[in-house]
């Protein structure tokens, strides 16, 4: 709808077309009311041959879309975000089988996320919608004769509920065991992943001129960055780490640029001895049973890292450049996802002048009680205690 607007001194009527969320066309008109209907009829006109024009092209297919679309992520963005998309869009495709763009509508995206949910959960429901949302708006912008005059169908769907498992931290003790069992180029890997904070890739691509023994800092690449470019980070090289990686580049058997390699240890075709690792699909499930602890995964010693990091006295900005987050926001809800933040809670009711029960009372009250008297009672006797 046009608005009036003040331009030069007068107030006037602007007319605006939008199309995909961006300004296409604009005109100005006088003020007064037929001058705002000639704006209505304006727009109303001005947006239908624009349309018109745009869809002159033909549609392309959803296999197209869905093609150009992954080719472009293959080169901006890492293999587990392509993975993730890939796998948004061939359910989608599955679903559509021979429809058009034209027939993805807000009720078809509203079905095929509420069958992800049902199947699956909301976390994952959730998950495809934001890919196919951003899909779509990139066909909006890049693909000739993508429909352009209606809404996202995907961001039309509201997000769903989700229920997120509590990431599973281990003890530091269960860490030591898998660590103590372990032998020669895993252990430097374990102690690698715990001293570092890395993540998985991070430490399968290192090499050795990442390693600066000289000024005790080790390199670490990561894609995690908000348009996909590769960013490098400088950390301190801790002196146990440094003695074992000194070790490791002594006494490992291929003299590659790769820090760690696969071994000749596996009869996998896929693992080709020299090579840097692609992934170490069995290695944890082998070294937590072997050393008999609860099962855990290398990214929870990325956890574990920041746990010991945390309840070592380390404030948010040092975590932070630990984890390599780019925001101190995103370190604050990793955090509280590891369930860290009831930490700060417990400290903050048990400062002193902290409305708190009196030992002595709780003690009094399990006397006379024995845990199973009036709750009435004892609820009239923590009331008092708070007052008090």
């Amino acid at each position: 709808m046009p608005t009036e607007t003040i331009r030069r001194g007068t107030l006037r009527w602007r007319a605006v077309v939008k199309i995909a969320g961006r300004i296409v066309a604009s005109c100005w008109f006088g003020s007064g009311p037929k001058e705002e209907r000639k704006a209505i009829i304006w727009e109303r006109d001005k947006r239908r041959e624009l349309v018109e024009a745009l869809n002159s092209h033909p549609v392309p297919t959803p296999l197209a879309w869905a093609v150009s679309y992954l080719e472009d992520v293959q080169r901006r963005r890492c293999t587990k975000t392509l993975s993730e998309k890939r796998g948004a869009m061939t359910k989608l495709l599955e679903t559509i089988a021979d429809a058009g763009l034209t027939e993805i509508t807000p009720g078809f995206a509203l079905k095929l996320l509420q069958a992800q949910c049902d199947t699956r959960s909301g976390n994952s429901a959730n998950r495809d919608r934001k890919n196919l949302a951003a899909a779509w708006t990139w066909g909006r912008k890049f693909m000739e004769g993508f429909p352009l005059g209606t809404e996202n169908p995907f961001l039309a769907v509201e997000r769903f509920p989700e229920k997120r498992t509590p990431r599973y931290v281990p003890e530091e003790e269960d860490f030591w065991k898998v660590l103590e069992a372990a032998e020669g180029q895993n252990r430097v890997m374990l102690l690698a992943y715990l001293l570092t904070a890395a993540r998985r890739e991070e430490l399968f691509r290192l090499k050795w001129e990442d390693v600066d023994f000289r000024s005790s800092r080790i390199r670490l690449y990561t894609r995690k960055t908000k348009d996909g470019s590769w960013r490098e980070d400088w950390l301190p090289l801790l002196p146990d780490l440094r003695a074992a990686l000194q070790w490791w580049k002594a006494e490992r058997p291929y003299k590659t640029e790769h820090v760690f390699t696969c071994l000749d240890d596996s009869p996998s075709p896929h693992h080709q001895p020299g090579e840097p690792y692609r992934s170490r699909q069995h290695f944890m499930e082998t070294m937590c049973r072997r050393a008999r602890v609860k099962q855990f995964g290398l990214h929870a010693i990325r956890h574990l890292r920041a746990v010991m990091l945390y309840r070592s006295g380390a404030r948010l900005h040092e975590i932070q450049k630990w984890l390599r987050h780019e925001n101190a926001s995103t370190t604050e809800r990793y955090l509280k996802r590891l369930g860290l933040d009831l930490d700060r809670l417990r400290e903050a009711a048990m400062r002193e002048g902290g409305k708190v029960v009196p030992f002595p009372l709780m003690q009094k009250a399990s006397e006379d009680a024995n845990f199973g008297g009036s709750l009435g009672d004892i609820r009239r006797d923590i009331r008092r205690a708070t007052v008090n």
